[in-house]
């Protein structure tokens, strides 16, 4: 195993580690090479937050800050990145920075584990918002902090510390000094033989594929990190997508959205949500904030998983995926991508390139429904899209996408073909119901037994036809108390 040499800017200055191998994760770095314990290792597959840091890169004349999930990052991935940890935002003087002073002062911890985390997404808040002059808002608190759990605190207390850092005195970093450094440092060069590669160019990516077709492919690590910290496997070699400056592109064009294969989750969503708002509640609980931060939304697919959220999402909206290698590009359907449980059509010198996702059409009406144990950070034991389309009172057009229920995401196909043509109506909508169960085999695990996801299915169908008939009160998202209180 080729082992390399990590750099990057922590509290102002230049940390090189040399010697670090290519699965190792950024968790293990901090703790067990630099002694930065304050960040904690719970959960090891991104879900509790304990681990969170905060990483920056250059953004036109500032920088972007992301808080992330160390303990299923790999650490290479943050060469030539600036990072902090709950140890680096305090003053020399050891003034608290206003996220860790709010959160005193708002009594928001107890035993403690959780609030490093905690601590870092409020600080990555505050650098995104605060600094920025925008007030943070409940709503924007608990969206922006829906990747951290506390099991003892509750969370009123960190909420409304989220809403009082701006009270405290302002704490400026001087991010144009800091994005020169950043952008100062060479570039890693390409190393043939090296164990993890982070290649800056589609040529350069294309070419390692094809050199070392047996290396895992990374975007952001969030399944494949949790390969390394719960199946306690190996990677000998890693090609990392993340920096590929083709594949970080979201274009507009000839009636598409063209979202590169290295798009982070939470900025796909973004462009998604720009086009569709109704998505809006679906792409934040899609996953936590760091998770989104981290993983991309080409990862997702091009990972498979039949429980994975986009790709029902994706397939209802038509989307065609676009594969690269050095004999050329591809395109094909995204429903036909898949083969069979996490099995795909990609050759072994192939990368997902990009997504295109044609763009919304007058009288689209599109739902994408996440049904899951936790309605914040959490993985779906159904998840259902359906985008329709009527001429009238008769649907034009119907695209369904499935998931959690067939061995990899699908098409329904039969759903589809009971309300193609048909005048949509609440009879209509059950014969679609009928066919969902009729089509779908799901297995019972350990999120939820066949039998429900089955009746999820023809639920999902009803609430579908509530909401195209203007019903209001028929789900989480649009609930409001004071609408049905006496």
């Amino acid at each position: 195993m080729e082992t390399q040499t990590i750099r990057f800017i922590r509290r102002g200055e230049l940390v090189t580690l040399g010697n670090v191998p290519p699965d190792r994760t950024l968790l293990q770095v901090l703790r067990e090479d630099l002694g930065a314990c304050g960040t904690k290792e719970g959960c090891g597959e991104g879900d509790c937050g304990a681990c969170t840091v905060v990483v920056a890169e250059p953004a036109g004349a500032g920088l972007r800050y992301r808080a992330i999930n160390s303990c299923i990052r790999l650490a290479h991935s943050v060469d030539g990145l600036a990072l902090w940890t709950v140890e680096d935002i305090a003053a020399d003087n050891g003034a608290l920075h206003p996220a860790q002073e709010a959160l005193v002062q708002s009594h928001g911890s107890q035993c403690g584990f959780c609030t490093p985390g905690f601590v870092m997404s409020l600080f990555a808040m505050y650098q995104t918002h605060v600094v920025a002059g925008r007030p943070v808002t409940r709503d924007l608190a608990q969206a922006d902090l829906s990747g951290n759990l506390c099991r003892c605190t509750g969370y009123r207390p960190i909420l409304e510390a989220a809403q009082r850092m701006a009270d405290f005195p302002a704490v400026r970093m001087d991010d144009a000094a800091l994005a020169a450094r950043l952008q100062a440092l060479p570039p890693r060069a390409p190393e043939p033989a090296a164990g993890y590669q982070l290649p800056n160019t589609l040529a350069e990516l294309l070419e390692a594929r094809r050199a070392h077709p047996e290396a895992q492919l990374v975007a952001g690590c969030t399944d494949a990190g949790l390969w390394v910290t719960k199946q306690h496997r190996r990677f000998e070699r890693v090609l990392d997508v993340t920096r590929v400056a083709e594949l970080r592109r979201l274009d507009t064009a000839d009636g598409h959205l063209a979202i590169g294969a290295a798009v982070p989750l939470v900025d796909a969503f973004t462009a998604l949500v720009a086009q569709r708002p109704a998505l809006a509640a679906f792409a934040e609980r899609f996953a936590g904030l760091p998770v989104r931060n981290s993983g991309t939304l080409g990862g997702n697919v091009a990972n498979g998983s039949p429980i994975g959220d986009s790709m029902p999402l994706l397939i209802a909206l038509g989307t065609r995926i676009v594969l690269a290698s050095a004999r050329g590009e591809r395109s094909l359907a995204l429903e036909d991508f898949y083969t069979g449980y996490r099995q795909t059509v990609l050759a072994a010198d192939e990368v997902v390139a990009r997504l295109l996702v044609p763009s919304p059409e007058p009288g689209e009406f599109l739902r994408a429904y996440k049904v899951s144990k936790r309605y914040d950070d959490d993985i779906s034991a159904v998840c259902l899209a359906i985008g329709l389309h009527r001429d009238g009172p008769t649907v034009s057009r119907v695209r369904i996408g499935a998931g959690g229920v067939a061995a990899t995401p699908a098409r329904a196909h039969k759903a589809e073909a009971a309300i193609q043509a048909q005048a949509w109506s609440q009879a209509t909508a059950q014969a679609a119901a009928r066919a969902l169960r009729a089509q779908f085999q799901p297995i019972s695990d350990m999120r939820a037994s066949a039998a429900y996801r089955r009746e999820v299915l023809d639920g999902l169908m009803h609430r579908f036809w509530l909401e195209t008939q203007g019903g209001t009160n028929v789900n989480l998202e649009g609930l409001r108390l004071e609408s049905i209180a006496p």
